[in-house]
């Protein structure tokens, strides 16, 4: 993992924040926006969206979205022709052309979303083009983060973006890409805070985000608390954070308390038992849905991206995520984190997982037996 200092990050809290951040700097663009996310909805905020990108594509700005397939499957239907129109460029990451045949190729995802803006600013984080308040049942907000780059980073985000760009487009047979006119990345220093910008594909990095993960892990002593929307680690994780909770630090996990995938739901808690015996403390966010995917680790080290700490994310999906090495910027999401589990959670102690009833525990095995059938039959069962 590669730090690079000089960095200015924001930290930004749902889509209330991130979403008039992301405008606002789509419509200060003068030469090139570069957008990539799995869901990109059809609904309040997915429009305003789609109309920055219009108007910048317009006023001849390089716009170039990217959708995953199945996750945005009626974004060209719904959007492709008006952003064309504008001069926009689109493509789709792995498009579903047959539905209903179950290949296990067809779970490798695009999960990541990311912006940057004429290779200048950057958005790295865990919200989709969606409105925090389209949830299922109507409940408010969605709770997730996002983060706002200026610096060195730039490079290693921007590169990505455009590799990935490019391999999409030579794998649909795009070959002969849009001219544009190729401009500097902004990579001088902003601000004081080192980070490092890590991915998950299916080649060289299958494991540097879980890799970052573990070290910062095992090397913890005091706290670690981790907010995590879908929880199903693998062995190797399980015993890490059972380990540091072993030896004295403080192991805080905040995960889903709403029923969003049920078979996800009752699988991780299949693990609560196993956790709360060895000392790591469990609180379920109900107040809402909860979407993030962060850390905190000794007041010193911070991530937030896309990566959930599942097999979907961890096996077989595309994430970004970044890691910033920074006390000033590791209290400000520790702060929130705490401010979160106090307005929003409910702990979940041993006694009280023990009063649950039998049965609903047997099932909690089951939806994890089932789970973990599951990713034995894709082939990617490995070590986790």
């Amino acid at each position: 993992m590669h730090f690079l200092p000089g960095n200015r990050i924001e930290l930004l809290t749902n889509g209330e924040a991130y979403f008039p951040a992301l405008l606002a700097a789509i419509d200060a663009a003068l030469f090139e926006v570069c957008l990539e996310t799995y869901i990109f909805e059809d609904d309040v905020t997915g429009r305003r969206v789609v109309e920055a990108l219009e108007r910048a594509a317009q006023r001849g700005v390089a716009v170039r979205i990217m959708v995953d397939g199945f996750g945005a499957s009626d974004f060209v239907d719904i959007f492709g022709e008006r952003l064309a129109a504008a001069g926009a460029e689109v493509r789709v990451y792995r498009p579903e052309v047959a539905r209903f045949r179950l290949r296990r190729h067809r779970l490798r995802r695009l999960h990541r979303k990311l912006a940057t803006i004429d290779a200048r600013i950057a958005f790295v984080g865990g919200i989709n083009i969606i409105d925090d308040m389209d949830t299922p049942g109507l409940i408010p907000p969605r709770h997730d983060y996002a983060v706002r780059i200026e610096g060195p980073l730039l490079g290693a985000i921007h590169g990505s973006m455009e590799r990935l760009w490019h391999l999409v487009s030579w794998a649909s047979l795009r070959h002969r890409l849009k001219p544009r006119r190729v401009h500097a990345v902004a990579t001088e220093a902003r601000g004081d805070m080192a980070a490092a910008f890590l991915i998950r594909d299916n080649l060289r990095h299958r494991h540097e985000i879980e890799d970052a993960y573990l070290a910062a892990i095992d090397a913890a002593r005091h706290e670690i608390v981790l907010a995590n929307a879908y929880f199903l680690p693998g062995r190797r994780f399980r015993q890490a954070l059972m380990a540091a909770a072993a030896r004295g630090v403080r192991v805080t996990l905040l995960l889903q308390g709403r029923v969003e995938y049920r078979l996800l739901h009752y699988a991780t808690q299949a693990l609560y038992g196993t956790l709360l015996a060895a000392g790591i403390h469990i609180h379920e966010y109900r107040r809402g849905f909860l979407h993030a995917k962060v850390a905190v680790i000794d007041g010193a080290w911070a991530t937030v991206g896309s990566s959930n700490i599942d097999p979907f994310s961890l096996l077989l999906a595309r994430e970004a995520n970044v890691v910033v090495r920074n006390a000033a910027f590791a209290a400000d999401l520790h702060d929130n984190l705490e401010r979160t589990m106090a307005a929003g959670s409910v702990e979940i102690g041993s006694d009280r997982w023990g009063r649950h009833a039998l049965p609903k525990r047997i099932a909690s095995w089951l939806a994890y037996s089932l789970v973990r059938l599951m990713i034995g039959l894709s082939g990617y069962g490995g070590k986790h």
